[in-house]
């Protein structure tokens, strides 16, 4: 299932939705004339049901989508939201996870290139989550050096602490698109992550959370950034040094994950702050964010004095 969140002309209340290639329906709507008992009306709703509920949706919706009569909203029609527009904790990140990236950070910096030994781990706040074709605005007096990072967004489904790699896979729910914006001005003069990743709306995500069964193995899915156009990162999540299965390993080390908890994975090479000369996001420009398998985000950046 590709399950997406998104609001309509004169109604900004959220709805959880099934999307196709080119359309969404609201999913109570679909389930309103069936006697399918009490329906959810968000994906975090959805997903803190558990396991036998999402079969059932999956099993509905495979059953009624084709026959369905009523509406059918074209994308270019809808308020596209992030699939989680507000999560109840910070998105969980994993930094420094392609070789590539680590290698053109030492370079920019110059310094010897060191490969982690375990994951570099940091967070974003709720309120840096915006949607998949927001607008992203930010002030040029707080950050002059904001930068992009594609990356694959894990949706964590069934809680756990300590979980062991083999079973980490049966914990997660679905996938999505995250562009981890960065001001890197930001991490540089706080000399840490925190405040640099978690500006307002500098968490773009969607367009849909591609659950398990449809999305397949998670290490074999391209990852590009495009700047106006332009073709900026190009890399593959089996360039990861730590998998998804090694990221929720070590994520629950003695801390519990809880579902509709999201984890960014990294980023491949191609950032703009490790550029000759740097690169970074300017006022009109249009970020687009794509993972195989899942689909595109496209951002234009507004910056205000």
């Amino acid at each position: 299932m590709r399950y997406a969140t998104f609001s309509v002309d004169g109604d900004p209340t959220p709805r959880l939705g099934v999307a196709d290639q080119t359309h969404i329906v609201d999913v109570q709507a679909l389930a309103a004339p069936l006697d399918a008992g009490a329906v959810p009306g968000t994906l975090s709703e959805l997903i803190s049901q558990g396991p036998e509920a999402w079969q059932q949706m999956a099993e509905l919706l495979r059953a009624e989508l084709p026959r369905y009569k009523g509406t059918r909203h074209a994308f270019t029609d809808v308020q596209w939201q992030a699939p989680i527009p507000r999560p109840t904790k910070n998105v969980m990140c994993v930094g420094r996870n392609y070789k590539g990236h680590i290698e053109e950070g030492a370079r920019a910096r110059g310094e010897a290139v060191k490969y982690p030994e375990v994951p570099v781990i940091f967070t974003k706040g709720p309120t840096s989550v915006s949607g998949p074709f927001d607008v992203i605005s930010y002030e040029r007096s707080v950050t002059q050096q904001v930068d992009w990072e594609a990356e694959l967004g894990i949706v964590i489904g069934v809680g756990g602490r300590n979980i062991a790699r083999a079973d980490a896979l049966r914990h997660v729910f679905g996938y999505t698109v995250i562009n981890d914006v960065s001001a890197r001005d930001l991490q540089k003069n706080h000399v840490q992550f925190f405040k640099g990743k978690s500006l307002d709306g500098f968490c773009p995500m969607g367009p849909v959370v591609v659950t398990t069964d449809e999305f397949g193995d998670p290490q074999q899915k391209n990852v590009i950034c495009r700047v106006n156009g332009v073709v900026k990162q190009d890399g593959n999540t089996r360039q990861m040094i730590f998998p998804v299965d090694v990221i929720i390993e070590w994520m629950s080390k003695g801390m519990t994950l809880e579902p509709g908890d999201i984890i960014a994975t990294g980023t491949p090479d191609g950032v703009g702050f490790s550029r000759t000369p740097p690169e970074y996001l300017e006022d009109g420009t249009v970020m687009e964010t794509e993972i195989e398998g899942i689909g595109t985000m496209r951002n234009v950046f507004s910056v205000r004095q």
